[in-house]
């Protein structure tokens, strides 16, 4: 199958032409470029609109392997992850372009099913793919995606908007994502499968399916990231990609000011507690430094904090508020209860990072 042709197994007949016309689309897959109009996109912003552009990309034996991640899994997180970051700018996504470096071991249907993952993340979340490349690769597969989404003009969330006195919030647990990895790894040594559903997969990882499953199908936090954008007094916000502490950091340095989180108040999953408890792990280690879990980190008035989060519970969407800025020189400090007295820990800049070993 040449390139032409694994192009249109791929991707043909997967969104409706008005579909895609609602979504903005004036020219989709199958010209030299897509053309698309993001003024006219029934995406629920107001107008004037502001673009907003991401790009992630996937690599396998850096990101993913076979033995954490199903082809179709790894075709919905390369796309989520883009979500996530139009999510943390308040915005609405709308239009991916989809590359694709193929080695040799990628059958036809394999990347049949990595189109599936995609276009059903693409589906849950109102996104049309509009186009992309097809390269072939040596040795390992490599998935990169580009996306277009539109916000408010000057309504955009930034991680600099922070002052000091704001609340600190969390969308969601954190950590869930990082303990399923454990426990898909493990699984690998036992020779299971990734899929916990499968009849080769150990009983131990089927009774941690919510863990596997937060770290291969991540939910990117669209919606609360519009609803941080209508409270309005949202004002910085990030997504939880590289850990918690690696993004308060940034929020931290892009704003000029010290985060600090309170461990009490980290929300903490029973799963992920429960499974590190029976490993031998300390849970923090993956709450604040594990990532993609894709919830929202920000800042808050802290007048407003208890309003934003009523909002969220209404809607059913998770709000915690789990410290509070000072004015002082950068940083992210842990505030931990002992018996006696509090003791502050400033924690290390540390997360994912491709360039550090």
């Amino acid at each position: 199958m040449d390139e032409f042709a694994s192009i249109h197994h791929w991707t043909a007949g997967r969104q409706a032409d008005q579909w895609q016309r609602e979504r903005g689309v004036v020219i989709g897959i199958g010209d030299d470029t897509a053309v698309v109009d993001p003024a006219s996109a029934a995406d629920g912003v107001a107008a004037p609109k502001r673009l907003l552009l991401a790009v992630d990309t996937m690599v396998e034996t850096v990101h993913f392997k076979p033995a954490t991640m199903r082809d179709e899994d790894v075709g919905y997180k390369a796309l989520a992850a883009n979500i996530s970051d139009i999510a943390a700018m308040g915005g609405v996504p709308l239009h991916a372009l989809v590359s694709v470096s193929v080695p040799p071991a990628y059958t036809p249907e394999r990347m049949r099913r990595l189109y599936d993952g995609l276009y059903e993340c693409a589906e849950r979340y109102g996104v049309a793919i509009v186009g992309g490349d097809t390269t072939s690769s040596p040795q390992h597969l490599v998935v990169a995606v580009t996306l277009t989404g539109t916000v408010e003009a000057g309504r955009e969330r930034l991680r600099s908007g922070a002052k000091p006195g704001d609340a600190v919030f969390v969308t969601g647990a954190v950590g869930m994502s990082a303990a399923g990895l454990h426990a898909l790894l493990a699984e690998e040594a036992r020779g299971g499968a990734p899929d916990c559903e499968e009849a080769g997969a150990g009983e131990a990882l089927r009774a941690l399916a919510p863990l596997v499953r937060a770290h291969q199908r991540p939910g990117p936090s669209v919606r609360a990231g519009r609803l941080l954008l209508e409270q309005g007094s949202c004002s910085s916000l990030n997504d939880v990609s590289d850990g918690l502490a690696s993004e308060a950091w940034e929020i931290a340095e892009a704003s000029g000011l010290r985060l600090v989180l309170r461990e009490k108040h980290l929300p903490k999953s029973g799963s992920m507690a429960a499974y590190a408890s029976s490993v031998g792990i300390d849970p923090m280690e993956w709450m604040l430094y594990g990532g993609e879990d894709y919830v929202l980190l920000g800042t808050s008035a802290a007048e407003d904090a208890e309003a934003i989060k009523a909002a969220f519970h209404q809607e059913g969407i998770p709000f915690f508020i789990i410290g509070e800025t000072e004015a002082g020189e950068p940083e992210v400090e842990l505030v931990r209860h002992g018996t006696a007295k509090e003791e502050r820990i400033k924690l290390k800049k540390r997360g994912y990072n491709h360039f550090l070993s």
